[in-house]
């Protein structure tokens, strides 16, 4: 049986009616598991995670991300978590029997139906058309505010929709990657400087563990900061190594 991952983070985490319509999106295709979707009031963001075969999950990047763009207005959005787009972010995980080729065809399908939305998308990790494009941050750097001037320039042309950004809808990034793992740390303060700090120390970039990028968020609601952090292969780089850095930065 050939299973693929997919793993849509949509910018809403804070209307749960708006939230469950999309994900009903995704819900109501036969073959579709979801396994976990997770809104995030502070980030203002809902990650959700889900398997099935390759059509299934293609139908279902789809839809959701059709639904996604008809209720979420970016032109309104706050929130803690970097983003660029309604439906921000589209990675496709090879589970069994597929291989990333397979997830990089599935990507391509549904970068193209959705930049034929009028939205602009951009490839990244395995399926990134330039080296620069291969880092989600270097992507969504300038965030939906500043994308509208960056998008002009040549080096930032998407790969698949309008060179210019959608206002109600932002831009969406697609693309096959290994497995990750997205571990966040709550830390007791409100000071948003100190999370920065640790997570400049943890993540690779910044001299820290190979295979970690980790960035500092605010979370207001809750009066705590967060190291938020992405493990791009956990098997060299396990999630205790990461949190023991954090504590011990802490």
């Amino acid at each position: 049986m050939k299973l693929m991952e997919c793993v849509p983070n949509f910018s809403e985490g804070r209307d749960q009616a708006i939230i469950e319509q999309i994900i009903d999106e995704a819900r109501n295709i036969e073959g579709i598991t979801i396994l976990d979707y997770a809104p995030d009031k502070d980030h203002n963001r809902t990650v959700l995670t889900m398997i099935g075969s390759p059509e299934q999950i293609k139908e279902a990047a789809i839809n959701t991300a059709k639904k996604a763009a008809e209720l979420i207005d970016m032109s309104k959005h706050q929130g803690a978590h970097p983003r660029m787009g309604a439906t921000d972010v589209i990675p496709f995980t090879p589970v069994s029997n597929v291989s990333i080729g397979e997830c990089k065809e599935v990507a391509l399908e549904v970068a193209a139906e959705i930049g034929s939305w009028g939205i602009p998308v951009y490839l990244y990790e395995d399926s990134a058309t330039r080296p620069e494009r291969q880092n989600l941050a270097a992507i969504r750097k300038g965030q939906y505010e500043g994308f509208f001037e960056k998008i002009k320039g040549e080096e930032w042309k998407p790969d698949f929709g309008p060179q210019e950004m959608n206002v109600k809808s932002g831009g969406t990034v697609v693309g096959a990657r290994v497995p990750l793992v997205a571990f966040n740390v709550n830390l007791d303060t409100p000071d948003v400087e100190i999370a920065d700090k640790i997570a400049k120390t943890v993540r690779y970039i910044g001299g820290g563990l190979r295979f970690v990028k980790a960035i500092g968020l605010k979370l207001e609601e809750r009066n705590q900061t967060q190291v938020s952090m992405n493990l791009v292969n956990y098997e060299k780089t396990a999630v205790y190594q990461a949190f023991e850095m954090v504590k011990m930065e802490a």
